[in-house]
């Protein structure tokens, strides 16, 4: 049976100051048609602000839900002057599954996403209280050695999911030598899973190199990268994701259903 792989896609860009909650849910759902089994959404207010409002994020949730069983996935991250308890305020709503835990602060270019350890703490407390399933985001080495020591004072349930991040000015650079030294520095064993995200990205060419090492998850969206290849971007999401799709493919593998990807991920719906 060919390796399931989970396609998620990360649907609105950070520079998005109109946010259609009607335009968005299907692009997703065009995009779960396509393959894709989780989406990755970060909660804004109609002009693409970060908040803790969740009216506008629950209105674009319901229609994305009306139609599709895709896996929700809301961050608690996102460069703000939110609080931590802000951050984690989707956490309450049932219909999310899945959730971002970023372990470390980093810079972004030129702005310094702060995640001092007693938020990151709080956060993993939440999380776990809530029964969300985090996916860690590392940055860097250092994150994933801060992660495994917050395995050993907190259970997470088995496997934990850990996103390796490039592409980011200031961060780890979106090339092969940074994705194998991440890669070889996660732990090897049935309780850990990994998936890629290449932020800035022109083509396909280090998401291919994930795949062939591993990876169970790729993401791909406008919040990464608009760029279909080199010299087109895509006008929705669904090009980016139906590329991805025949990548998987032609590595024989496939694209994991939500179903399969909430096996993978050991995901109890709420």
């Amino acid at each position: 049976m060919a390796e399931k792989i989970i396609v998620s896609v990360a649907a609105v860009a950070a520079t998005d100051t109109n946010i259609n909650p009607r335009k968005i849910a299907d692009d997703v759902i065009a995009c779960a048609k396509a393959g894709a089994a989780m989406v990755h959404l970060h909660v804004r207010d109609y002009n693409g602000q970060l908040t803790d409002d969740l009216s506008v994020i629950k209105e674009t949730i319901d229609m994305i839900k009306a139609e599709s069983d895709i896996i929700i996935q809301i961050s608690t991250g996102g460069v703000s002057k939110m609080t931590i308890e802000q951050r984690c305020a989707p956490l309450t709503l049932k219909e999310v599954e899945a959730t971002s835990l970023n372990v470390g602060s980093v810079n972004l270019g030129k702005a310094v996403y702060c995640n001092p350890i007693d938020d990151v703490k709080y956060c993993v407390g939440r999380i776990l209280e809530a029964g969300v399933t985090p996916e860690v985001e590392v940055f860097e080495l250092g994150m994933i050695h801060t992660t495994e020591k917050l395995r050993k004072e907190f259970s997470f349930k088995s496997p934990l999911l850990y996103a390796v991040v490039f592409g980011h000015e200031g961060e780890a650079p979106g090339e092969p030598k940074a994705l194998s030294a991440m890669v070889n520095y996660l732990p090897e064993n049935k309780d850990t899973l990994w998936g890629i995200t290449h932020a800035n990205r022109r083509n396909f060419g280090l998401i291919a190199q994930a795949l062939g090492m591993g990876a169970s998850v790729v993401r791909i969206g406008f919040e990464d990268s608009k760029y279909i290849d080199d010299n087109h971007m895509a006008e929705t999401n669904l090009p980016l994701v139906e590329k991805t799709v025949a990548l998987i493919k032609a590595m024989d593998k496939m694209p994991a259903t939500p179903d399969e990807a909430r096996k993978i991920l050991n995901i109890s719906k709420r």
